[in-house]
């Protein structure tokens, strides 16, 4: 009998640990380099949310595959009890159209909550000769293959809408994966390549003279940059700025889904959290746990429909 009533009261209680979760630190993996965007922002909301979870949330920078190995390792290799959980960018949602794999964004992941989305920006150096977007992709279609751009990796939506904008404009520039921000700007600083199309990381160096930006992907014109036209502006009928959430391994129990999720909601509301989204002129993207999983669903039909459309194939 004691044993049936310790069976009755486990299957209420949910898995081991559920009750007094979280009891020990919390890992969020940023699959992105440290120092770019991304990390500033997470590192930022991790500090914001601690306070509400009652415990440290510890950054590990795990790059790589464009911001795709971070997940999925989490994913293959780590327990779903909610103490490892990791940034979702959006191209978690394309990897399984982009190569041969057998990780599934549909099934390998637990979706917590979205967050915000990036301002995406194509910079040069201040000496370059384009002083608009059109006189750049001018430049590029009278000189097929010559100028080269930089981005987070290959399958990222940088490179993704690089290729799109190519693609609508007949143009050919060579594409130049680089592992974060600081390594792209860097080479563009250097003279090793043309562009850069990234988040807004080059903001310091925009506003410090050094990077000259000439376009931005969002619906309209940023706040820190109002002279700057969007990409709309630009003729080119195109919005992109890639919408990200935190998801932790498969399985794992709703009521550690729905701690964290309420700790990291009221981190996203936390001055501190804003004032570094507003820093890096981004804007916070909030969907509670259902309805980031029904905007997975959607964005994982949409980027399958996307990468027919670009021709990408498994590898």
């Amino acid at each position: 009998m004691a044993l049936l009533a310790a069976l009755v009261l486990g299957s209420m209680l949910g898995p081991a640990g559920a009750e007094d979760f979280p009891s020990r630190p919390v890992t969020l993996i940023v699959p992105y380099a440290a120092g770019g965007t991304t990390d500033i922002g997470l590192r930022a909301l991790a500090s914001a949310t601690e306070k509400h979870l009652g415990q440290s949330i510890l950054i590990e920078n795990r790059t790589g595959v464009g911001g795709v190995l971070g997940p999925m390792q989490m994913a293959s290799g780590a327990k779903p009890d909610g103490y490892t959980i990791s940034q979702i960018p959006i191209t978690v949602f394309r990897y399984p159209f982009t190569a041969k794999t057998t990780f599934d964004p549909l099934t390998d992941l637990t979706y917590i909550m979205s967050v915000s989305g990036y301002t995406f920006g194509v910079v040069v150096r201040t000496e370059a000769s384009w002083a608009t977007f059109p006189a750049l992709m001018a430049d590029a279609k009278a000189h097929p293959g010559k100028l080269s751009y930089g981005t987070p990796g290959v399958g990222t939506t940088l490179h993704l809408t690089m290729e799109q904008i190519a693609k609508q404009r007949g143009i050919q520039w060579t594409h130049v994966p680089f592992r974060g921000t600081a390594d792209s700007t860097n080479s563009l600083l250097g003279g090793h390549i043309d562009l850069v199309a990234d988040a807004s990381g080059w903001a310091p160096l925009v506003n410090g003279g050094k990077l000259r930006l000439l376009v931005i992907w969002s619906e309209q014109r940023s706040k820190s940059w109002p002279n700057v036209p969007t990409l709309k502006e630009a003729g080119i009928a195109m919005v992109s700025n890639s919408p990200f959430g935190l998801g932790g391994p498969k399985g794992m129990d709703p009521k550690v889904v729905k701690i964290l999720h309420d700790a990291f909601k009221k981190g996203m509301e936390e001055p501190s959290y804003l004032e570094t989204l507003a820093k890096l002129d981004q804007e916070p993207f909030y969907l509670n746990t259902a309805d980031y999983q029904a905007f997975v669903e959607r964005t994982f039909a949409e980027q399958k429909q996307l990468m027919g459309e670009l021709g990408f194939k498994p590898e």
